[in-house]
Order: structure tokens, then sequence, then C-alpha cells
């Protein structure tokens, strides 16, 4: 019952305090900040979550997750380190590839181009590229498919606008030759050799991969390299793409010969790391921003225990405890603290569902693109609402704001009675 005065008051100490238009003008201060930055942190978080998603379900989709390529020579029995890999916990596919680099000619130079020999029906087991590809081009790769063309070519789409190519048209691909020294049996480079190829279809994924990496059939690849049924090296999907570095030590451990290991860490790990980055900063900066809002609470609480010295000295002498007097402020802290939290929650988890519609409209609307495709690995604003996330940052800003209650509410239980009735008198 005591407890339930104390709050009966608060809330009435909060309603009076409206007719103060200072104090009034403090308190929406410090609930307007509260809203904005725990909006703000719920949509930063949801769309560093949304980059996340991203770079695991639509780039590390399409690039290895992790691969084995033979050091000296081509792997051969690689149908055997397929069934290996598919033996250990963790790895969900694997796939045989065959690689070769050169060079396009396009206006005013060259162009460096890595193609990939690849099994499009194996491929989908470690890959999902097809995803990207129109399924009648996506089964010309395909040895068992009527429409299989031996020599074609699965181009980016951006690279391909550039090199002014369209479906149907013959692209050369200069590759260097390696020849044997008589001597010492060492490899070098020889005279380039020029292959064609048909593009039999486009993919559109984005980025960087767009312009630099192209797919042909595996068999016609390793008929280039002159592989027989061998393979350049396998790649393999996993479960859990964190645990690629493990797992693919594991299965190169597990072989004979001499192998490259290499995981997706080494390659796109930069892009993890930096999306990593960009949310501890801005967590720590919008925390900051809810705790400088906090800070106005004090303020709040402070002029309104000074308005209010006689009131609190008037209910101490008709017998109210010192820890009630303390609930008194505490409770209106918590209700600016509280109203913020609520409002910044309900307004960052709407934006972050909507962020992507968002951004296109700002975009359409300023005649602006946040994310360039040719750079980012997509361009649009990812979203993905977690709520674990909304909980945290809320719990976070009613948590400041308590703890910014503390000092003014003990203030005020500290008020003498007789001292403030004289003063007031």
């Amino acid at each position: 019952m005591e407890r339930l005065l104390s709050l009966w008051i608060g809330w009435r100490f909060y309603m009076a305090r409206q007719s103060n238009s200072f104090i009034s003008f403090i308190s929406f201060a410090s609930t307007a900040g509260i809203t904005l930055g725990v909006s703000v942190l719920i949509l930063v978080l949801s769309a560093m979550n949304g980059f996340e998603e991203q770079l695991e379900t639509r780039l590390l989709g399409v690039v290895p997750q992790a691969e084995l390529v033979g050091v000296d020579a081509a792997i051969n029995d690689w149908r055997q380190m397929t069934r290996d890999a598919l033996a250990i916990p963790g790895i969900v596919g694997a796939a045989p590839f065959v690689q070769m680099q050169g060079l396009v000619q396009k206006q005013g130079g060259f162009h460096g181009l890595k193609v990939y020999g690849i099994d499009s029906s194996l491929e989908n087991n470690v890959s999902t590229l097809n995803e990207f590809v129109a399924s009648q081009d996506w089964q010309k790769l395909d040895s068992t498919s009527p429409h299989y063309q031996a020599n074609g070519i699965l181009l980016g789409k951006s690279l391909a606008h550039k090199l002014g190519l369209k479906v149907g048209d013959t692209l050369a691909l200069y590759s260097p030759s390696t020849q044997k020294q008589n001597a010492s049996g060492a490899k070098r480079l020889g005279k380039a050799k020029s292959h064609r190829f048909v593009v039999i279809g486009l993919f559109e994924l984005g980025g960087e991969i767009e312009q630099s990496i192209a797919y042909v059939p595996l068999a016609y690849a390793a008929k280039l390299q002159g592989l027989g049924d061998g393979v350049t090296g396998v790649r393999i999907k996993v479960d859990d793409v964190f645990s690629a570095p493990r797992l693919i030590r594991e299965l190169g451990y597990s072989q004979q010969q001499y192998l490259y290991m290499s995981d997706w860490t080494r390659s796109q790990g930069h892009l993890y790391n930096d999306i990593q980055l960009v949310r501890s900063i801005m967590y720590l900066v919008l925390a900051l921003v809810i705790a400088v809002a906090c800070f106005n609470i004090v303020s709040t609480l402070v002029m309104a225990v000074r308005d209010k010295e006689s009131e609190i000295a008037i209910l101490m002498t008709m017998g109210l405890k010192r820890a009630q007097v303390m609930t008194i402020f505490v409770f209106q802290g918590a209700l600016n603290g509280l109203l913020g939290s609520i409002l910044g929650a309900v307004i960052g988890v709407i934006l972050a569902i909507n962020l992507s519609s968002v951004a296109s409209a700002i975009e359409s609307l300023l005649g602006i693109q946040f994310l360039s495709g040719d750079i980012y690995f997509i361009d649009f604003l990812p979203s993905k609402l977690i709520v674990s996330d909304v909980f945290i940052v809320t719990g976070l800003a009613l948590l400041m704001s308590l703890l910014a209650t503390l000092y003014p509410a003990w203030r005020a239980s500290k008020t003498a009675p007789a001292r403030a009735l004289a003063g007031g008198g």
C-alpha cells in the first residue's frame, strides 16, 4: 500500500510538472533523445544483420566457402575426395572445379578474368549460383542436358555490358600455356593461347564477382587445361560458415596429395570484419546518445526536486518515509525512460521492417543510389530484424534511465522538512 502511494504521488507530480514550461521542455527533450537513440540503434542493428545475412546467403552462396587445390598436380581421384568430405560432420556438400585465368579484350585494352569449369548438377550441392541464372541457361552447362553447349560461358551481367556482349556472342579468352623445362622439369609460362567461348547466359549477382568470374562446363575446361579426368580442386559447403576453416583443414590433412587449403575468411573475411566493426562503433555511439538523453532526466528531476521541496517536506512531516520519497522521483524518471524506450522500439521496428522500401523511395526521390552493384555485392539496403536486439536495446535504455534517476531521487530523500518549510515561508 505504501508503495502504491508513492507511485500515485509520483504520477501526480509527473502530471503537475507540465505546468512548468521549462521543466516540461527538458522532460520532452530527454524522452525524444531516448526515442531517437533506441529507434536508430534498432535500425542500424537490423541493417547490419541484413548485411550479414546477404553475405552468407548471397555472396558466400556463390564464392567457395572452402576449397582444396592441388599444389603441383591435378586432383584425379576427386570423387573419393568428395566422399571423404561428406563423411565429415558439418560438411553438407562437395563439388569439383577446374580453374583457368586469362584476359579478354575490351575497348581500350584487356580485362582480367577468372574462369571456373563446373558440373552444374554437382555445383548445386555447394553453390546457389543457379538462383541468379535463368534455368534454361543453367542447363547448358550440364553435359547430360539436351541443351548442353560444350564451349558455352556464363558471364556476369555488368561484365557483359562492359565488354559489349550479349547472349549468343563469341568471347575470346587469352590464357598462358605452360611448358616443362627439359632439365629440371619446372614449369614456365609459354605462348598465350586463345580459347573461344559462346555466351550462353548472364548472371546478376553484383559487386566484383560479376566483373571478374565466369563459368564454363567442367569437362571442356579440363580438356583445355589438359587435365583429362582430373580437376584443379574441390570446394565444399558447410552448415556453419564459421566452421569452414576447421573443416577444410580436417579434410585436407586426411588426404595423401599435397593440397592448398583455403576458406572464405581469407578471400571475403574483410567484409565480415567491416560489418562487425561498423556494428560495434554504431552501438557505442548510439548508446552514448541514449546516455546523453538520460542526463536530461537527471536535469529534469533535479529541477523537479527543487520545485517540489515544500511539498516533499509536508509529506515527510505527515509520515512519508525517505525510501518512499526516492520511489516518487525514481518513478517520475522511469516514466520518461519507459515512454522514450517504447516509442523508440515501435518506430525502430517499423523502420527496420520497411528499410529497403524506405531506402528505395529516398533514392527515387533524390536521384541517388546508396549502394552501387558495381562496387558492393548488393545494390539495396538489406534489413533483418531480430527480436532479441529489440529487447536488448530497450532494456539498455530503461536501465540507463533508471540509473539516471538515482542521484536526484536520493537528494530528494535528504530534504530537511524544517529548512524546506522555513525557506518556503
